[in-house]
């Protein structure tokens, strides 16, 4: 495993920061409640939602596309390479994610992060339909 250096951790924060505002509670607020057949089907149960894109002052990213990943009761996403870094949040239903390397069990309001190149997986273990709200943070 890489340790992080400096510059690596000041990078981090200030993504963090930038991705603040779009994990705060409003926005979870208007998470809509989505139908079966609504943005496009990625696995059997799982479909994407766009939700929006924007511009980013994070240096290393020329722009941010949020989508809402929407999975049935008991959906599961295959393990895929994430084709960019992400930060992942949940809100609606719970999961559990499978890494490389580890694995574990998110809820509401639960946030994690994807690095590009990485695997995952995810599985929806509720019982209602489950989102994770994605923050794409495309390269610049």
């Amino acid at each position: 495993m890489k340790t992080m250096n400096r510059r690596s951790a000041i990078a981090l924060g200030v993504t963090a920061a930038a991705m603040a505002p779009l994990f705060t509670t409003a926005t979870f607020a208007k998470t809509k409640k989505y139908g079966p057949k609504e943005g496009k089907e990625i696995a059997p149960g799982v479909r994407m939602v766009e939700v929006g894109t924007g511009n980013s002052d994070i240096p290393a990213y020329k722009s941010i596309a949020i989508v809402d990943v929407v999975f049935q009761p008991g959906a599961h996403a295959p393990q895929s390479v994430m084709p960019n870094d992400m930060v992942c949040t949940i809100t609606s239903g719970a999961f559990t994610i499978k890494k490389v390397d580890k694995e574990f069990k998110l809820k509401v309001g639960d946030v994690y992060t994807c690095a590009k190149g990485k695997t995952d997986e995810a599985t929806n273990t509720s019982k209602e339909v489950g989102v994770h709200r994605i923050a794409m943070l495309i390269p610049a």
